[in-house]
């Protein structure tokens, strides 16, 4: 039996410990933080989360999660009513173009407003949703319904697929 686990909607399969790192990259924690909770050195974590990108078809942290959790390949965070929260639509705008593992310059480029401006918007999105890092905005965000599986497929890039299988 494979230790690979695939999702029955999805296909796509991450290894447990991939699974735990980007769970607990979910939760907030740096990759230092959870390699240290599994007891793992920091470069096997660091390995385990670039075989998870590669299989999720992200480059970046906050995309990886939106990815997996689109696929189902890790736990969604239990739902929160967005009524509970006010964000002005200049951070709501932020949302999808963080989850993209999008960086500061990229968003300003894109939506044609100072790299000043968009990094103030992200903190104070971060601060809002209680977010600790980018990758926890895609976990808040999730949360709060901001962020859908629908709008992730939009724009997901089919991933990789394992030459192991």
């Amino acid at each position: 039996m494979s230790a690979l686990t695939k999702n029955e909607t999805s296909g796509v399969a991450l290894a447990p410990r991939e699974r735990q790192v980007l769970e607990g990259l979910a939760d907030g924690r740096t990759l230092p933080e959870v390699a240290n909770s599994l007891r793992l050195r920091d470069g096997t974590a660091t390995g385990y989360l670039k075989l998870a990108k590669r299989r999720l078809g992200a480059s970046e942290n906050p995309a990886a999660l939106a990815h997996a959790y689109a696929n189902g390949s890790i736990t969604r965070p239990e739902q929160r009513d967005p009524e509970d929260l006010f964000l002005p639509v200049e951070q709501r705008e932020l949302i999808p173009l963080i989850a993209q593992g999008l960086r500061a310059t990229q968003i300003a480029a894109r939506t044609k407003r100072p790299v000043a401006v968009v990094r103030r918007d992200a903190r104070e999105l971060m601060a809002a949703l209680g977010a600790k890092n980018p990758a926890h905005v895609v976990t808040q965000a999730w949360a709060y319904q901001l962020l859908t599986e629908e709008q992730v497929r939009s724009w997901m890039t089919p991933p990789e697929e394992d030459q192991g299988s």
